[in-house]
Order: structure tokens, then C-alpha cells, then sequence
């Protein structure tokens, strides 16, 4: 498995991690994307920065042309999943298919590698789907959009600590080949992403920590438990859910 005792960071990190995690057009050497695959998870959050600034963008280019809030709302969520080619989406709906779908370890790392989607994912994608909108609709309305940016760089750093410290449940896959950071890296990945959400969010930031921990806590324990470790599936759900606990922060703290 790939591990990197190169240096910490590198400024090479940020477009490698917006080519992991995004469909955005960036250029970076096959070779070097390589050898900093897993070194470069420092820099996720500033990555889901970049994502969530260009659904925030289209949700303003929607209000611009004078669309109803609920329109806005889908436009912006659109946007969150095509910009990164709905791979959250999916590790989403594999890891709720596997986990539960399965009575034993190898049958659930197949459910999770199947291209099918089960009874178990498309509930979570229609649960999760309808609790974002409906969150999203309300910073809209409330005019906090902007607060979206710093929640998607938040809810890219538990991608990086589960990296760090779980072991891999498959000799194969993205999880796999993306290798494992080192555990500064992921630290100096919680620190960014701590630095933006304290910048956009301020102390509301500490109530989404906490329902993120307890979100992201469970599914590492679950996950631990019923295949030994995680993947690629699994660290889609933690940015899934991380978003989703930091989307209801920010909402509960709006004035009613």
C-alpha cells in the first residue's frame, strides 16, 4: 500500500486533491499525483472550499435570473453532486447497501463494490437528498449561502482522519490506491478545515463538530465492525453526513 514519507505539504497537493475529489479540470503529472496521493489529503478541505464556491456561484447566477428559492435550492444541490460526479452520493448509497445488506464481511465489501443500488441506498440517497435541500433551501431564504463554503471544506476532513487512522477493509480500490496519510496530514487537514469554518461560521462551527463526530464516530465503529476497516464507499458517507450535521448547525443557530 502506497505511504509517503515525502514532505508535508506541497503546493502540488491542492490541484492533485481537486482531481481526486472534484471533476474540476485541473493538470498535474500522472507520476505526481501518484507518489502524493495520500500525501495531499491535507488539503481536501481547501478542495471542498473550491466545490462548495462553485455551487454557491450557481446559486447566485439562479437568484440572478429571478428563480423561486425551491428552484435555487435544487440548482445549488445539482451542483454540489455534479461537480464531484456524485461520488459522495455514491459511497453514500454502497456503504448503507453493504452494511447492511450483508450477513457477512466478504459479502458486504461485494455489495459495496456492486454498481447496483439496493433498498438500503436509494433510502439513504431520498433521506439525505430531501434533508439537504431542505437545509439548503433555508440558508437560501435566510440569505447565510455563503455559509456553504466552509461547510464543504469541513466535511472533507474526516475523509482524511478515517484515512489515517483505519486501516483499508479491501487490498483494492480507490481507498486502496489513494494509499494511507500520514496522521499530521490528516491533523493539519482538521486545522484547515477548522481555520475555514471558524472564518465563515464562527462559533457555530463547535455545535456542527460535534454532531459530525457523533455522526462520523458511529460509521467508523460500524464500519470497523462489520468489514474491518474502511473505503473509498465509506469516506463518501463521512463527507455525506459531516455535510449534513454542519448544514443543520448553521441552520438551528439562524434567528427564528
Amino acid at each position: 500500500m502506497p505511504q509517503n514519507d515525502t514532505p508535508l505539504m506541497q503546493v502540488t497537493d491542492i490541484p492533485i486533491a481537486l482531481g481526486i475529489l472534484s471533476r474540476f479540470p485541473v493538470e498535474v503529472s500522472q507520476e505526481e499525483a501518484q507518489k502524493r496521493a495520500a500525501s495531499a489529503a491535507w488539503a481536501y478541505p481547501i478542495a471542498g472550499a473550491a466545490i462548495g464556491f462553485a455551487a454557491v456561484l450557481a446559486g447566485w447566477a439562479a437568484m440572478a435570473f429571478g428563480l423561486p428559492n425551491v428552484a435555487v435550492a435544487g440548482v445549488v444541490l445539482a451542483t454540489l453532486i455534479m461537480v464531484t460526479g456524485a461520488m459522495h452520493e455514491d459511497g453514500l448509497a454502497d456503504t448503507f447497501d453493504g452494511l447492511w445488506g450483508g450477513h457477512t464481511r466478504e459479502r458486504r465489501l461485494e455489495i459495496m463494490k456492486d454498481s447496483h443500488v439496493g433498498a438500503y441506498g436509494v433510502l439513504a440517497l431520498a433521506v439525505s437528498g430531501l434533508v439537504r435541500f431542505g437545509l439548503i433551501l433555508s440558508l437560501i431564504i435566510s440569505g447565510h449561502l455563503w455559509a456553504l463554503i466552509a461547510i464543504s471544506a469541513v466535511s472533507r476532513a474526516p475523509m482524511a482522519l478515517l484515512m489515517a487512522k483505519m486501516e483499508p477493509a479491501r487490498s483494492m480500490g480507490l481507498s486502496h490506491s489513494v494509499g494511507r496519510p500520514r496522521l499530521e496530514t490528516a491533523l493539519l487537514a482538521v486545522l484547515i478545515a477548522l481555520l475555514i469554518g471558524f472564518l465563515f461560521l464562527g462559533g457555530t462551527i463547535l455545535h456542527g463538530v460535534l454532531l459530525a463526530a457523533i455522526a462520523v464516530g458511529a460509521l467508523a465503529w460500524i464500519a470497523e465492525k462489520k468489514i474491518g476497516g474502511q473505503t473509498g464507499d465509506i469516506l463518501g458517507a463521512s463527507q455525506q453526513l459531516t455535510e449534513i450535521a454542519f448544514l443543520a448547525a448553521v441552520v438551528s443557530a439562524l434567528p427564528a
